[in-house]
C-alpha cells in the first residue's frame, strides 16, 4: 500500500492549436491512499474471497437501487480525442439522441435524486434524462472523468507519437500507467470510493448517476470488490445503463451489493464495435432461456423444469431476432427442455437468414448439448434457514447451501472450458458461440471468465430471456471483455424495467 499526499493538477490540454485560448489551470489538493495495482489474474489463479470481503461501504437502513448512465457521444468522442477530465467537449446530435433514448427508457422510473458529473457533456445528458422532474440535480466533482493530465486534448495518434512507451502502457497496463507523477487509474478507484460514500449516505431509495466511461467503470468494479486491474473489462458505452442493488446487512455492516445489469445501451449490444478500445473478433453470448410453465412468475433463479410457456417462447423469438445481426457459428445448450427449445429457435432463425434478408447465403449452425450447462437437482438445494430462501432478491446466494454453490461453480468451470475450446476454432477468425442454459451456471461462467471465486456469484443477477456478451479481442487465450450483462431491452414490452423495485422489504432487516 502506497500512501501519499497528491497535488492533483488538472491541466488544460494544449488547445492553442484548436484555435481556443488556454484557460487558467485549476489546482486541487487532496490527501488519498493509492493502492498499487495487482496484475490481472492469469489462468489457474483466482481473485481471493478475502479481497471481496475487505471492501467497506457505509451501512444503509433501506434497500437502494443505483442506476449509472454514461453521457451521450461528445464532439471529442467523435473526433477520437482524449478527453479525460477536460471540459471542452459538448454532446453531438447523436449524443443528444442517445440521451433522449435513455430518457424514454427511464421515463417511468421514480428516481428520488440525480447525481451528475460537473462536466458539460455529462450535465447535459443528465438534464435530458431528468426531464421535468422537480428535484434538483446534484453536481458531484468526484464524478468527473479520469484525470489524464498531459494526455488531455490529444488525438490518439498524437498521444502515441509524443509519449511512445507511456501511451503504450496506458493501452496495455492502464492500472499501473503513470503520467506527470500521477497514477490516473489508481486515483480514479480512490475517488470512486468517495463517490459511493456520498451516494449511499443520501436518504433515497432510487438514485440516478450520470457520469463518464472510466469513472462508471470504477464505480461498478469497486462496488463488487474488483480492483484497478479490471479497468477496461466492464464496458460502458455512450448512454449505457448499469444497475446496482444495495441491500441492508442484517448486522448493520457493509450492505450486500449485486450488479443487476451492465451496459444496457440504446443500440444493439451485438452491433459491430470495439471492446476496451480494440476490435473484437471472437465472442461468447450467454442466453438465459425464457420463462417455463413451472416458473410463470419469472422469479430468480429461473426454474429450468418444464417447457417454455407462451412468454418464454416469445422471449426466445425476440432473442433469435436480436442475434440475426450476427453470424452464429455454434449454439451449445443444456439438455433441459427450456434451453433446447430456445437454442432451436435461435438456430432456425439463423439458418433462415437469407430468406429474412439478413444474409445473402444460408447459414449453417452447429448445435451441441452439454450436461454441465444445467443445474438439475442442484439448484433445489436451498438453505431453509436463510431469510432469502422464500423471497429471492439481490442477496440470492444466501438461500443456497455452500455445497450447492460449489457444485454449480464446478459445473460452470467445465462449461466455460468447453465454450473456450469451441471458440478457438482457427478456421473461423470471427466465430460467435452462443450458450443457452441455466442462469446460475451463466453467472458462475462469468465468474470464471473474470478469474473470480465462487463467493462472487452473489454479485451478479440474470433475468429470463436476457443475454450477456463477452468479447475476446486477443482470442480465447486472452482476457474476456464484458460488453453487457443481463441485457433485456430486445424483449420490447416484455423487457425488465430498469428500476424494478427490489423484492426484499425493508422490514426484513
Amino acid at each position: 500500500m502506497l500512501s501519499s499526499t497528491c497535488s492533483l493538477l488538472l491541466q488544460s490540454p494544449p488547445l492553442h492549436r484548436l484555435g481556443k485560448p488556454a484557460p487558467n489551470r485549476l489546482v486541487v489538493r487532496s490527501t488519498t491512499v493509492i493502492e498499487k495495482s495487482r496484475p490481472y489474474v492469469e489462468e489457474g489463479g483466482d481473485v481471493d474471497a478475502e479481497r471481496r470481503e475487505s471492501r467497506e461501504f457505509p451501512p444503509i437502513k433501506a434497500a437502494k437501487r443505483v442506476v449509472l448512465v454514461r453521457h451521450g457521444q461528445s464532439t471529442w468522442n467523435a473526433e477520437g480525442r482524449i478527453q479525460g477530465s477536460s471540459d471542452f467537449a459538448v454532446l453531438t446530435k447523436k449524443g443528444e439522441a442517445q440521451a433522449e433514448t435513455s430518457r424514454q427508457m427511464l421515463i417511468d422510473d421514480a428516481f428520488d435524486i440525480c447525481f451528475s458529473s460537473p462536466l458539460i457533456r455529462s450535465k447535459r445528458t443528465a438534464e435530458i434524462i431528468w426531464g421535468s422532474r422537480k428535484e434538483d440535480i446534484i453536481t458531484e466533482f468526484d464524478l468527473r472523468e479520469i484525470d489524464l493530465y498531459s494526455f488531455q486534448g490529444l488525438l490518439k495518434h498524437e498521444g502515441k507519437e509524443r509519449y511512445g512507451p507511456a501511451y503504450r502502457q496506458w493501452q496495455v497496463d492502464a492500472a499501473n500507467f503513470c503520467i506527470d507523477g500521477h497514477y490516473p487509474v489508481r486515483e480514479l478507484w480512490a475517488r470512486a470510493g468517495s463517490c459511493w460514500n456520498k451516494i449511499l449516505a443520501h436518504e433515497s431509495k432510487s438514485v440516478l448517476v450520470v457520469a463518464h466511461n472510466a469513472v462508471n467503470q470504477a464505480l461498478v468494479a469497486s462496488a463488487i470488490g474488483l480492483g484497478t486491474e479490471y479497468f477496461r473489462v466492464l464496458l460502458q458505452s455512450n448512454c449505457g445503463v448499469s444497475v446496482l442493488d444495495f441491500t441492508p446487512h442484517a448486522d448493520g455492516g457493509s450492505p450486500h451489493i449485486c450488479l443487476n445489469r451492465l451496459n444496457q445501451t440504446p443500440s444493439s449490444p451485438v452491433a459491430a464495435g470495439s471492446s476496451g478500445g480494440r476490435k473484437a473478433s471472437k465472442r461468447i453470448i450467454l442466453v438465459c432461456h425464457g420463462v417455463t410453465q413451472n416458473n410463470a412468475e419469472a422469479t430468480f433463479p429461473i426454474s429450468e423444469e418444464g417447457k417454455l410457456n407462451m412468454l418464454g417462447t416469445i422471449q426466445g423469438q425476440k432473442t433469435a431476432e436480436l442475434l440475426l445481426d450476427l453470424k452464429v457459428g455454434s449454439i451449445i445448450s443444456s439438455q433441459r427442455s427450456a434451453s433446447v427449445e430456445t437454442a432451436k429457435t435461435i438456430s432456425s432463425v439463423q439458418e433462415a437468414a437469407d430468406c429474412l434478408g439478413a444474409d445473402c447465403v444460408p447459414r449453417y449452425v452447429d448445435m451441441k448439448q452439454v450436461a454441465e450447462l444445467d443445474c438439475e437437482g442442484i439448484s433445489q438445494n436451498t438453505n431453509e434457514d436463510s431469510p432469502a430462501a422464500s423471497n429471492v432478491g439481490p442477496n440470492w446466494i444466501s438461500s443456497y447451501e455452500d455445497e450447492a454453490i460449489t457444485a454449480i461453480w464446478n459445473r460452470a468451470g467445465k462449461s466455460w472450458q468447453t465454450l473456450l475450446k469451441e471458440l478457438s476454432d482457427e478456421s473461423d477468425p470471427e466465430k460467435v458461440v452462443v450458450a443457452v442454459g441455466n442462469p446460475l451456471v451463466h453467472i458462475a461462467m462469468m465468474g470464471h471468465c473474470l478469474k473470480l471465486t465462487k463467493e462472487w456469484m452473489g454479485s451478479f443477477h440474470l433475468d429470463a430471456g436476457s443475454i450477456s456478451v463477452i468479447d475476446f479481442p486477443d482470442g480465447p487465450e486472452g482476457r474476456g471483455i464484458i460488453r453487457c450483462i443481463n441485457y433485456t431491452a430486445h424483449l420490447g414490452r416484455w423487457s425488465i424495467p430498469i428500476s424494478k423495485p427490489t423484492t426484499l422489504d425493508d422490514e426484513d432487516f
